[in-house]
């Protein structure tokens, strides 16, 4: 049997360190700079059709927000 090299602890050692680091930022929450800002689109003239920012689309967008 033979005893395990150096570079085998180094690549345990670092594969437990990038587990901790994903750890540490998949539970990040956003800084609120980070968060994007949704732009208040232009007021509809009356009668013309196209997008409009709506209670529904924000609720969208602020579920889609991490």
């Amino acid at each position: 049997m033979t005893k395990p090299t150096t570079s085998r602890r180094n690549l345990l050692g670092a594969l437990g360190a990038t587990a901790v680091a994903v750890a540490a930022v998949a539970t990040r929450q956003p800084s609120p700079a980070a968060v994007a800002t949704v732009a208040e689109p232009a007021s509809a003239v009356d009668g013309q059709k196209g997008y409009q920012l709506t209670e529904h689309v924000q609720r969208y967008y602020r579920s889609t927000q991490a």
